[in-house]
């Protein structure tokens, strides 16, 4: 069969999707991936084939809104109403939901649609796979009659929000029942040929990384799959061939602290100095533009830019990380307890799980101190709890189909919801 992946240009988010892109291509499938033109290169980078779509739009967020983000962390409105109940309201989502079907249709989606939906009735994939952000991907599905299906990086927060939604506007009186989505959507329908159905949101199906331990489901069809990690071209250093002569503590605080946030919103340096009061040895993988801010450390700290980390986690006792649901999921496949030092979007989600489950422990930014962090790290190494818990973890997910497993499921739901 032919599928067709969609998905805007960002790579954190690209790479969650490129082992399930594999496994169809390696299968026997041929597989295209459609973005915008300037996202190309890193699509071939990972070896598949590029389909460049509409024009180019960063979709960065401005100044302002990023000042804004940064003073209220978290999932931002209105999807914030997934973990803060006070926010679960009609008055709360009803024009929360009209300005979020405003931004993806200036931001995400607008560029995308009239090159991606010309380019399915060309191909005519029988599968359509996107990214909880890119709804061109089900208006291209929907106007060639392909099966698509809505591929998660995280947390469902965009189901999980939308179920809430469509409870509370059932409630309304008849004639207060807005829905922005649905007439989004049904303003391309009425271009494109076909008529709004809440699938355009949620997909024909979800295909879901995370195991149930780890995720907040809402009432959908889900597909589980079991993460595999891809974090784009790698190089495993010589240093990291030799077992650490003690516990090793990984650390990291994520690239995109840098890379789009400009730095690190707890202090590097404080945390580092004191995991090295430990009897460890500390992997700290810190952007190259903020190594020089740290100072002198102390001899059992390493500081390197970036290692791969599915192959740095497994030679470690303890990970300290930010939350990022590959970077915990990655950790979580080689049984290593955890500490998440979180700040936004479903980071806290993750991290509250994660201690839930019993595999680790979390702490948000704005209390991370580096005693703190030591004490957690501490308890990492020295409860075994953390360690029996770790394992049950990474026992839950080898329970889930690898992508290459789920290759089968895949062909049999594309038969079942393909129209044409």
């Amino acid at each position: 069969m032919r599928v067709l992946f969609a998905a805007n240009p960002e790579k954190a988010i690209f790479l969650y999707l490129v082992p399930m892109a594999w496994a169809l291509r390696t299968a026997g499938h041929e597989v295209r991936f459609a973005s915008q033109p300037r996202f190309a290169a890193t699509i071939t980078q990972a070896g598949l084939t590029a389909v460049p779509v509409g024009r180019d739009r960063d979709l960065r967020m401005t100044d302002s809104e990023e000042a804004l983000q940064a003073e209220r962390p978290g999932i931002p409105p209105p999807y914030d109403a997934f973990d803060t109940p006070e926010h679960a309201t009609w008055e709360y989502l009803k024009p929360g939901m009209a300005g979020a079907a405003d931004q993806w249709h200036r931001y995400g989606n607008f560029p995308l649609i009239p090159d991606l939906v010309a380019f399915a009735r060309s191909w005519q994939p029988d599968l359509v796979v996107w990214e909880p952000l890119t709804f061109a991907g089900a208006i291209a599905a929907k106007a060639c009659g392909a099966a698509h299906a809505r591929m998660l990086f995280g947390i469902d927060v965009f189901g999980g929000v939308r179920e809430t939604y469509r409870t509370l506007r059932d409630q309304q009186p008849p004639d207060d029942r807005a829905d922005p989505i649905a007439d989004w959507f049904a303003g391309y329908g009425r271009k494109y040929g076909f008529e709004f159905s809440e699938d355009l949101f949620t997909g024909n199906f979800t295909i879901d990384q995370f195991p149930k331990s780890l995720q907040v489901e809402a009432d959908l069809d889900y597909v589980r799959t079991r993460y595999v990690p891809y974090g784009g071209p790698a190089v495993v250093p010589k240093w990291l061939w030799a077992e650490p002569a003690k516990p090793r503590v990984g650390f990291t605080m994520g690239l995109s602290a840098t890379e789009v946030y400009g730095s690190y919103n707890v202090s590097v340096a404080e945390i580092l100095a004191k995991l090295a009061e430990l009897d460890v040895e500390v992997v700290a993988t810190v952007a190259e533009a903020e190594q020089a801010k740290l100072g002198a450390l102390p001899d059992n700290v390493r500081l390197v830019s970036y290692v791969p980390w599915h192959a740095l986690a497994p030679t470690c006792s303890v990970i300290v990380q930010h939350g990022g649901a590959a970077t915990l999921a990655t950790t979580a496949l080689h049984a290593v307890p955890q500490l998440t030092v979180h700040y936004h979007y479903d980071q806290p989600i993750l991290g509250r799980l994660l201690t839930e489950q019993g595999a680790g422990l979390d702490l948000h930014t704005s209390e991370a101190t580096g005693d703190k962090v030591r004490d957690a790290v501490r308890r990492l190494l020295t409860e075994p709890r953390f360690r029996e818990r770790a394992l049950a973890l990474r026992a839950e997910i080898e329970t889930s189909p690898t992508p290459n497993d789920l290759v089968p499921q895949l062909e049999a739901l594309t038969a079942k919801f393909r129209t044409r």
